[in-house]
Formats: C-alpha cells, structure tokens, sequence
C-alpha cells in the first residue's frame, strides 16, 4: 500500500490569519460573499481545515469566486492547484486563451447596463497616498504595489506584501467614473506607527483612460481629529497572474 502525502495551504492559512479570522469567521465570511454575488455556498470550518490541511488541492468553482471576494486575491496566490473546470483554447494568433469558471467573476462581462468610464479595472496599480504627521511636522507618501480585482461593480484591492512595510486594503465601489470605498492600513510594527491600525473612507475620479484614479482619504488621526490628503492609483499592469505579481512583489518606493 502507498500512503500519499499531502502538502498544507500554507498559503491560504497566512492569508485568513492574516486577516484576523478563525476557520469559523473564515467560513461564515465566505457564505455571506456568496449571498452577495448571488452564488450561496456552504462553507463550514471543515471545509476550511481540509483546504488548509491539502486534503482538499482545488476548490470547486463557487467557493472559488467567494474565496476571491473575500481574500480580494485571485485564486492562484491562495496555494490551490488549478480551479476545475477551466477551458484552454488556442487564439488562432500563436497563443492560448483560458476561460475559467472564475473568469466571470475576475473579469466582468459587458452588461446592457450603462457603460462606466473603464469596463475592467483588474490588475497591478501603484497606490499613493500623501498625510502629514503632527508628531514629526511634516508630511510624508506612502506607496505600495496594489493587486485590484474586480466583481461587477465593487473592487478590491489588497497589497503585495514585498512592496512596503505596511499592508494596505481597499472596499470600493465603482458609479460611472466616481470611485467610493473605505481603506484599512496596518503600520509597520517596528516603524513610528508601531503597528497601529488606521482606516478611513476614500473616494477616486477615474480617467476616461481608466489607467488613473486621484481624490481624496479621510481619516483619523492618533490624537482622534479627522484628517484628509490625496490618494491616486496608477495603473501598471492588466495581468493577475503570479509571475506578474512576483515582479511586482519588490519596493513600490
């Protein structure tokens, strides 16, 4: 007899204890992502164990979408083997096109709905954003190589985790070319902020282009007053794949 032994997700693991969940609030924050986009599923902590355990290598089509609006990662950096169901179909131009049951998701298709300023904001950005620090008087930028993803018309945006010190969040959602959401930072536990935790509300004009979106955050300060100061996104690159984000994976400073 042959005993087959499995690797663990490490991959995934880091990313839910990253975010400050058990197996269970992991589980209940998929069920709730897929009532959102219309997609009920029933993900339970047991669920959760076999995938982080590599019981489970690949997750079914559903709990892959809900996975991806949950984590704001494309499924191929949670530590999954390829989703099933995906079709490789060659281009008659020298490549291959994949469709994937993910890619609905991912990439929206085209809607009779009215046409937004850029139909798809999937891919790399260079998120940049400016505030003035009361204790050292004087104003400072913080960078970071974001990864966006799309669902309908709701973003998401989480950072490469080599591109700066601190991590970065964003919720947005897209109304023609107005751009609303909120932003969670965490600092840098050995830098000033001491890894203090801030969030605020942020809202973007996008370009017709749709390679840039620049406005304003809102947020509070240490000594609780409200600050604001602006913030835009450059685009940089439309693939999410993960040799691209590992050549994004550096200092975005």
């Amino acid at each position: 007899m042959v005993t087959v032994m499995v690797a663990p997700n490490t991959a995934l693991r880091a990313v839910r204890t990253g975010m400050r969940m058990s197996q269970d609030d992991f589980a209940r924050a998929l069920q709730a992502a897929g009532h959102r986009v219309g997609e009920p599923n029933d993900a339970n902590k047991r669920l959760v164990q076999r995938w982080e355990s590599g019981a489970i290598a690949a997750p079914r089509p559903v709990y892959a979408r809900a996975l991806e609006v949950v984590t704001g990662l494309p499924i191929s950096l949670l530590g999954f083997d390829a989703v099933p169901g995906g079709h490789v179909a060659d281009d008659e131009h020298g490549g291959h096109d994949l469709t994937s049951p993910v890619s609905s998701l991912a990439t929206p298709t085209p809607t009779s709905k009215p046409t937004t300023a850029h139909q798809s904001y999937e891919g790399v950005w260079l998120s940049r954003y400016q505030y003035y620090s009361s204790g050292r008087g004087d104003s400072f930028a913080g960078q970071h190589f974001v990864v966006l993803l799309q669902h309908g018309d709701r973003l998401t945006a989480r950072s490469l985790p080599g591109s700066a010190s601190s991590s970065l969040s964003l919720d947005l959602t897209v109304d023609g070319a107005v751009v609303t959401g909120t932003w969670v930072e965490q600092t840098d536990p050995t830098g000033y902020y001491r890894g203090a935790r801030y969030h605020g509300a942020i809202q973007l004009i996008a370009e017709p282009t749709g390679r840039r979106m620049a406005g304003k955050w809102i947020g509070f300060g240490k000594d609780m007053d409200v600050n604001t100061g602006p913030w835009e996104l450059v685009f940089r690159d439309a693939s999410t794949s993960k040799a691209t984000l590992d050549r994004y994976n550096t200092s975005a400073t």
